[in-house]
């Protein structure tokens, strides 16, 4: 008997409170609305609620824009701590602190 393996059935989505997904969604706009104000990580997950949750195309073609002005700057914003950081403990070429 040819018996196809076992596949557990695909994970049912919890029913969510309307009033809950409303409110992460508003929380999510006023956190875009202020992103000067918030970390990029903070802004970036805000960007990816509005992505999947938005009312209006236009919401979430901004809300993905936004996103990747955030990527964008991840590597800038690397540099610049390793600039820092070779600032605050500079090492010259024998590998000896300064």
């Amino acid at each position: 008997m040819n018996r196809a393996p076992f596949r557990p059935a695909p994970p049912q989505q919890a029913s969510v409170d309307p009033s809950w997904r409303a409110a992460r969604l508003a929380e999510a706009r006023s956190v875009i609305a202020a992103a000067a104000h918030h970390s990029d990580h903070l802004v970036r997950i805000a960007c990816e609620v509005v992505i999947r949750h938005g009312a209006s195309a236009t919401e979430r073609k901004d809300a993905r824009a936004l996103c990747l002005v955030v990527d964008a700057r991840r590597p800038l914003r690397h540099a610049q701590l390793d600039a820092q950081r070779r600032d605050l403990c500079p090492v010259d070429g024998k590998g000896d602190r300064a």
